[in-house]
């Protein structure tokens, strides 16, 4: 039959579809009668199938994977995961498996890595190097291995850290997603990728390299590639990375999925204080004091840096004392935050350690104390603007304004001019200090700088408090600038015209005062500040007669000061 076929073929095509014929023809004569390797019995025990459900039960997708690792790694597709709350697989033998955790995905390849919740699994061993075009690849299906297929690679294009994607030339369409691709020797090339048609007999796999190179690092919870499915993610390999990923997972995950990260973290290193103590603040935010006491005592004998231990005890009871001081709990007591600190800086002499015992005792009222150990910090590596600044407040705590100020100064000068925006904080407080004891000008001169740096963030707030500092400074052009900034920014807000008018009223701007004191009472037509400012201004100006009217207005709506000005300017 073929014989025939093909004599009336020679005699009908032209040379082109020949060579095109043959090439098809020779594609699946080879397919058919290519010897099954040996090694596909053993290869088909680690291939599977995937099985990936939303929250409510419902079937979302399926997909082949395969083992890659002993203990129940697996790659597969990435697409039936998007959604998924729980997936299984069901190994050759019928056997199903609960997917245990996410350990790495990538939407744009579509493949993801996953753990299996099997205590051995039989793995692909996966291939060291691309294969080359013309290199004919077995395709090995989900328990079909005696329907092995073969195909070509006909193109390997190169992406990431030199990983590859391969166009194949198929006998037949419709190989399953995440079927596994291996060369002569039962290696595991790559993963077949989903086709664009489905009749069609060119295929595309993604490198299993690739694939099992998937991994969790600390910012792997805000990947929208993870995000995206709901299954338990795994732990990075590292302390460190788990560390971050801590630190990201409030604000990433719900308040469950976060108390078992915690647990998972305390499985996987009870040797570091991190899980410990991430639990004790649980417990401590949902008020059980005792569980978190617990936590920290059992951090104290499984963790490796007892110092580290006994710090996080520390900070944790001195947190609990500032923000829970109305819940009260016996055995935690600021004495107990000291000496936990205190023995944390006795095994290992950091300055972070001499930093908590500095707050302690601060909290405890022994300013002077504080104040030794936060100059002790000065000489170590913590030195900087906020440890000066914390021991000003140390002296100022005992009304030491001088010993306050050059502390201040010494926080200031801890950075160099031009200032950037990270002296801005220190600017703004010694500006207040210094006009809280009558260095007005000094006052200003701070706040300039600070303007400079806060610009796009300042309110009318600021310009109010440089006012003030400039009326004590006399400096009355720059202040009526500054309200008339604060109430622009402000318009409805009325106490900043009272205070304008009140500065016209001083400097002499009797006119100017009247108007905005019109302004005041039509926007604050009950209240007796324009009324009072208004007679005021109209009396210094000469018009005692109108002047009085509103005096005795202001005084009729209970001003109190109206009395003494009738009495000097209503004679």
């Amino acid at each position: 039959m073929i014989t025939k076929l093909s004599s009336a073929l020679l005699h009908s095509c032209t040379p082109t579809l020949l060579i095109s014929l043959f090439f098809i023809f020779h594609l699946s004569l080879s397919s058919v009668a290519a010897q099954v390797p040996s090694w596909t019995k053993k290869a088909a025990k680690s291939v599977v199938t995937v099985k990936t459900f939303a929250a409510d039960g419902t079937l979302i997708g399926s997909a082949t994977g395969f083992f890659v690792g002993e203990r129940g790694e697996t790659v597969s597709a990435y697409a039936p995961f998007r959604g998924a709350a729980r997936a299984v697989v069901v190994d050759g033998a019928g056997k199903e498996y609960d997917v245990a955790c996410i350990m790495g995905a990538n939407d744009t390849y579509d493949v993801t890595k996953f753990r299996v919740s099997v205590k051995k699994s039989q793995p692909l061993v996966v291939a060291p190097a691309s294969q080359a075009v013309g290199t004919k690849l077995w395709q090995l299906p989900y328990r079909e291995e005696k329907r092995v297929g073969q195909c070509v690679v006909r193109k390997v294009e190169t992406f990431g850290d030199g990983y590859s994607y391969y166009t194949l030339a198929m006998p037949t369409a419709g190989v399953m997603v995440g079927t596994p691709l291996l060369n002569d020797d039962g290696q595991v090339v790559g993963l077949m990728q989903a086709s664009v048609n489905n009749s069609d007999t060119t295929g595309y796999a993604v490198s299993a390299r690739f694939a099992d190179s998937l991994t969790v690092s600390g910012l792997s919870l805000n990947d929208p590639s993870m995000r995206a499915i709901g299954i338990k993610k795994a732990l990075p390999s590292t302390l460190a990375q788990t560390q971050l990923m801590l630190y990201v997972a409030p604000s990433s995950l719900d308040s469950v999925a976060y108390a078992q990260l915690v647990d998972d973290v305390i499985s996987q290193y009870p040797e570091a204080v991190d899980g410990y103590q991430a639990r004790a603040q649980l417990a401590v935010t949902a008020g059980d004091f005792a569980a978190a006491q617990r936590d920290m005592e059992q951090a104290l004998k499984a963790v490796e840096k007892k110092d580290e231990a006994h710090y996080a005890y520390s900070r944790l009871i001195l947190q609990k004392a500032v923000y829970k001081a109305d819940q009260p709990y016996e055995p935690w007591t600021l004495e107990l935050a000291y000496a936990e600190a205190a023995e944390a800086y006795r095994l290992n002499p950091q300055p972070s350690y001499l930093h908590q015992q500095a707050q302690t005792l601060f909290a405890q009222k022994r300013y002077a104390e504080a104040c030794d150990a936060y100059l002790q910090l000065t000489t170590t590596s913590m030195r900087s603007a906020e440890t000066f600044y914390e021991a000003g407040r140390c002296k100022l705590m005992q009304n030491d304004t001088v010993a306050y100020l050059a502390l201040l100064d010494s926080a200031v000068a801890q950075f160099a001019q031009p200032y950037l925006k990270e002296a801005a904080p220190y600017l703004m407080v010694r500006a207040r200090a210094r006009a809280s004891v009558g260095k007005y000008r000094e006052a200003v001169v701070d706040m300039n700088d600070y303007e400079a740096l806060m610009r796009s963030q300042l309110t009318d707030n600021f310009y109010y408090l440089r006012h003030q500092a400039e009326i004590g400074g006399r400096l009355f052009q720059q202040a009526l600038n500054d309200i008339d900034k604060a109430i622009e920014m402000a318009p409805a807000n009325p106490f900043y015209l009272s205070e304008k008018a009140s500065l016209q009223i001083r400097v002499g701007l009797h006119a100017d005062a009247q108007q905005t004191a019109r302004q005041l009472i039509e926007q604050e037509p009950k209240q007796s500040d324009g009324y009072l400012f208004l007679g005021l201004a109209q009396c210094l100006a000469g018009d005692k007669a109108e002047g009085t009217k509103n005096l005795q207005k202001a005084q009729e709506m209970g001003d109190p000061q109206a009395a003494s000005l009738l009495e000097k300017y209503g004679k």
